[in-house]
């Protein structure tokens, strides 16, 4: 090949190949430098993104149970919060039960201390009834009417976790005592097992809102977790990409100044026809 030539410019061509890949290198730096990421899309690294979109679904899946989550405990703290106030009053209703079991009272008596029972009966009924959050209630198995077991998504594989549901009817007490002797019987009875059925029913949703507490918590641990993994996987290294653009930015001026050089080259031949 002819290197005094006007129809081939080797020296051009050797130029522009190493502009080309200047460029291209430029290009990729500043993708990098304006997105943050090494690996933006599948174009950059095909295995890393699809590693990377993975990872993000997780993340997704997490962040929605623990949004569901947070809507059964809205149920649950309504639960508790009502069975509490049961709690309560069922103490002030062994007060007065204890008086009626005394058979020294006068009818009037009986009769004062049997309306303050009733009174509080209504409200340990009107307790049970609403404790209700968003249409849904842990204190009744009437799915109907919007009781029943609750079982929310835990993880982002969409494993549940059961709340099982109380019939309020094993929580409420029976009609007040017609004398002392049913006081008494309803004492050791009835009320010893209704207290009891408020008491363990406490003791499970309260166990059962530790752990969705736990469970939240641990949620979160591993998104954060999720997110520095999929950091190391694909954000850019900003530090050195600026460094790289730096030098990338200085190639690509000579690399033209050099191109433009070579481009002059076959002037030099019009001297040999002068």
């Amino acid at each position: 090949m002819a290197l005094n030539s006007v129809n081939t410019n080797m020296g051009a061509q050797v130029a522009l190949q190493s502009l080309n890949r200047t460029n291209d290198a430029l290009a990729v730096t500043q993708k990098r430098i304006s997105t943050g990421y090494r690996v933006a899309d599948a174009k950059d690294d095909g295995a890393a993104f699809a590693v990377a979109q993975s990872v993000r679904a997780d993340i997704a899946g997490l962040t929605s149970a623990n949004e569901q989550m947070g809507g059964v405990k809205g149920v649950l703290d309504t639960t508790m919060a009502g069975l509490t106030k049961v709690s309560e009053t069922m103490s002030s209703i062994r007060g007065v039960l204890v008086k009626l079991a005394d058979g020294t009272l006068s009818s009037d008596q009986r009769t004062q201390y049997t309306a303050q029972y009733n009174s509080l009966k209504d409200q340990v009924t009107n307790f049970l009834a609403d404790a209700t959050y968003n249409g849904r209630t842990l204190l009744s198995t009437a799915t109907a009417s919007g009781g029943g077991n609750i079982a929310t998504v835990r993880n982002e594989k969409g494993t549940t976790y059961t709340l099982t549901a109380v019939d309020s009817a094993n929580l409420t007490i029976a009609t007040v005592p017609t004398d002392a002797a049913a006081a008494a019987t309803a004492l050791t009875g009835d009320f010893t097992t209704k207290m009891g059925a408020i008491n363990t029913a406490l003791n499970t949703f309260g166990g059962n809102s530790n752990y969705l507490d736990s469970q939240v918590s641990y949620n979160k641990e591993k998104m954060d977790a999720l997110d520095t993994g999929v950091g190391a996987l694909v954000d850019a290294d900003l530090a050195k990409e600026s460094a790289k653009l730096q030098a990338l930015q200085i190639r690509q001026q000579l690399g033209t100044q050099a191109l433009s050089i070579a481009n002059q080259a076959p002037q030099s031949l019009l001297s040999l026809f002068r």
